[in-house]
């Protein structure tokens, strides 16, 4: 895998950010932190050492800093009283201390330049990501299709049908890195972007000194359950600290986000479609900074909405006309469900009793008149290990469990059976 080299800024000016907001986060960081060497400045700043000495060379000038000792030829720096006045000033007004920002500009760039839709998909990644699975060629297929658009698409069928797990296998299809920048500046304000829950870094070891204000990452992926609200999809000031977080959309560029048991959230699903009507359509969204400043951003992102609810009674034509990908996942196949229930016994180390395994499928289609579902293996054997758990038996797949745990699981059966 080929990694593109992010050059090294050795002057503040080829930063792409303010000097003064360069100086102020150094200032801050050398606050918290004592005494530092100018290595140790570097590090923490991601800023090369060419940049940390020219913002030395002003603290020295502004008399903001004293200088302690030299160690391994680097001096060692410490606030000065003047510095430690300034350096809480700053606090007071934004505490983020982390790595320097990029631009608006250069991060917008690199989005562009690793874009989701330029990705190359063969069926060979598909079949790679989906192994594990029981999933039919011609599903592979319409997934594939999907994913090469890099747009959207909406994954909708039954409850149980496998739809979250189809989603959430998704992101291992990619097999490259994307840089994902710590932050980004816009109008002096600082947007924190990288984040360890969403954002896994390569494994790809570089063999080039880079930009170390961007980390490569796998290509993110961000879920979002019923938990989503309007103010998830907007800038997230904290308080506190007095900085922001991207919104969801904004982690997930260049990468995937799932919009799971979607027209269950805590919005409205109309609510969400208007908001990304236009980021749908045009590939950018619009993000707004206090005072009613509103700045574009990229919206690299493929979206995948999974539902079961009918995707007509969730959006009107013209909004389901911009999510071009509609699969149906329906339910499994006796065969399908076969191969399930087996694979499902082998990852839990169980023999798996063909005989009850086909007894399984009597009881679901014939006595409880249900469809099968492809979560039904793995619920129904979580019954049949926790009635073996109980019992203080090793767990067996036999008719006698079988129906035992249908008993357990069907509200149908339940109430068949009194």
């Amino acid at each position: 895998m080929q990694v593109s080299t992010l050059m090294v800024p050795n002057q503040v000016q080829r930063t792409g950010i303010r000097k003064g907001l360069l100086e102020d986060l150094t200032l801050k960081i050398l606050y918290l932190n004592g005494e530092m060497s100018l290595v140790q400045l570097s590090e923490q700043t991601c800023l090369s050492l060419g940049v940390i000495e020219e913002i030395f060379q002003f603290f020295r000038k502004e008399q903001l800093c004293e200088v302690k000792r030299m160690s391994a030829g680097s001096h060692v720096i410490a606030a000065s009283a003047q510095g430690k006045q300034r350096a809480a000033e700053l606090l007071a007004l934004n505490q983020y201390v982390g790595p320097a920002p990029v631009s608006l500009a250069d991060y917008s760039v690199r989005v562009g330049i690793q874009s989701v839709q330029q990705v190359h998909i063969k069926p060979d990644d598909v079949s790679r990501a989906f192994y594990q699975l029981v999933v039919s060629p011609q599903m592979q297929e319409r997934l594939g299709t999907a994913m090469v658009s890099g747009t959207s698409m909406f994954l909708y069928g039954p409850s149980g049908t496998g739809k979250t797990t189809l989603a959430a296998t998704i992101p291992a299809v990619y097999n490259d890195s994307v840089w994902v920048p710590h932050a980004v500046e816009v109008d002096s304000q600082i947007i924190s972007i990288f984040d360890p829950g969403v954002h896994q870094s390569s494994s790809h070891e570089l063999d080039f000194e880079s930009d170390r204000r961007w980390v490569l990452c796998k290509r993110p992926c961000v879920l979002a359950g019923g938990e989503l609200t309007p103010e998830m999809l907007d800038l997230q000031f904290n308080a506190v600290s007095k900085y922001y977080t991207a919104p969801l959309q904004m982690k997930a560029n260049n990468g995937v986000l799932i919009l799971d048991d979607f027209g269950r959230q805590r919005m409205r699903p109309d609510e969400l479609l208007n908001r990304w009507m236009t980021p749908l359509d045009r590939r950018v969204d619009f993000l707004t900074l206090p005072g009613g400043r509103k700045f574009q951003v990229p919206f690299d992102v493929f979206v995948v909405f999974s539902t079961n609810i009918d995707p007509v009674q969730l959006a009107d034509e013209a909004f389901l006309r911009r999510i071009p990908n509609k699969i149906k996942v329906d339910h499994a196949t006796p065969s399908e469900f076969l191969a399930i229930f087996r694979r499902e016994c082998q990852v839990r180390l169980i023999t798996c009793d063909e005989d009850a395994a086909n007894h399984l499928i009597q009881t679901v289609t014939k006595d409880m008149k249900q469809s099968l579902a492809q979560c039904h293996p793995r619920d129904l054997l979580n019954q049949i290990f926790w009635a073996a758990r109980y019992a203080g038996t090793e767990p067996q797949v036999t008719r006698q469990t079988v129906d035992e745990a249908c008993i357990a699981y069907f509200l149908a059966m339940k109430a068949a059976n009194g």
